[in-house]
């Protein structure tokens, strides 16, 4: 039995006074509304109406059942109509988390945007390089670098970043500039924790060459933030994302190391447990980060409410 579509056709007969007008009113057969309220005593073992040839009343029980009813159906159909505006328009909290090398370029611009855009959503960021399990953590979405993660998540690929090696100015000038990719051993180079291999860096040449090196140095941190920090204060050459570099070579507070090598290519997705009901909130911010990776993947910068608006509408969430 649906104890709610039997809680519904008690309250329809009750208000409309019969059988037969209350189920006209549910759209349904006079038979089958009898038989749910039929049901719905037998499985609460009480008898809810008297029933005669001229009228039905309710018996004590089934009047406090139906005031009980009332108030639960009301909520419920609040409920849904609270989850569908969600479906409808952003609101709500988004509860987010990102590794730390993607928080100054692009997530802070992006969230300030967003806000700005949509009042009515909120943030609540977990910064954490581990990778989170979002369905246990209640996570509504993973913004990631490299693997997107588990078989069980909807991933959707955001951008590609590259890996730059950079140095500061006054590093170059004190220790040299390398012009060999083996030159690196000889550097004090600044590793990275959360990658495979933290001291073993490949570089790519011109024509597809793949150059290994082992590296080594006075750092090795699971902050490329920290990292970066240190390589602008002439500590060694980092080997960050390009958006995560980029800004400090336009300014040229750091410089390319080896521009002629690449490094690996790395994808960033956005990671979300389910397509299934996909909330507004989850759906809206995820195609506006595309947006952002898809107009500058150097230096992803947020796009602001009227540049968007020209741009041509996208599907939310593929």
């Amino acid at each position: 039995m649906d104890r709610l579509a039997a809680m519904r056709a008690f309250v329809h007969v009750i208000e409309a006074g019969s059988f037969v007008r209350g189920a006209e009113k549910l759209g349904a057969s006079t038979s089958s509304t009898s038989r749910l309220i039929a049901d719905l005593e037998a499985h609460l073992g009480a008898r809810l109406l008297n029933r005669t040839t001229r009228k039905l009343s309710l018996t004590e029980t089934g009047q406090a059942y139906y005031e009980r009813c009332v108030q639960l159906l009301a909520d419920v159909d609040e409920a849904e109509a609270v989850a569908g505006a969600a479906a409808a328009a952003p609101t709500g909290r988004l509860k987010l988390t990102c590794p730390y090398n993607l928080l100054a370029q692009p997530i802070a611009p992006a969230l300030a945007e967003f806000s700005r855009r949509y009042p009515q959503v909120s943030f609540d960021v977990t910064v954490a390089d581990r990778v989170v399990d979002l369905v246990d953590e209640g996570f509504d979405l993973a913004v990631r670098i490299g693997a997107p993660g588990g078989e069980q998540l909807v991933a959707r690929r955001l951008g590609t970043t590259q890996l730059l090696a950079c140095a500061s100015p006054a590093y170059l000038a004190r220790r040299g500039t390398p012009q060999a990719p083996e030159e690196l051993a000889r550097h004090s180079v600044l590793t990275y924790a959360y990658v495979s291999s933290p001291f073993q860096w490949r570089l790519v040449d011109a024509e597809g060459r793949a150059h290994e090196v082992r590296v080594s140095g006075p750092l090795h941190a699971n902050s490329g933030e920290l990292l970066v920090a240190a390589a602008l204060a002439g500590m060694g050459i980092v080997f960050e994302p390009d958006f995560v570099v980029g800004p400090h070579l336009a300014r040229g507070e750091l410089r390319r190391v080896l521009p002629q090598y690449g490094g690996p290519k790395l994808d960033v997705w956005a990671v979300y447990p389910s397509r299934r009901h996909l909330s507004a909130k989850v759906r809206t911010f995820v195609a506006y980060l595309a947006e952002i990776f898809a107009a500058d993947p150097l230096r992803p910068q947020p796009v602001p409410a009227e540049k968007a608006s020209k741009r041509p509408k996208r599907d939310a969430v593929r």
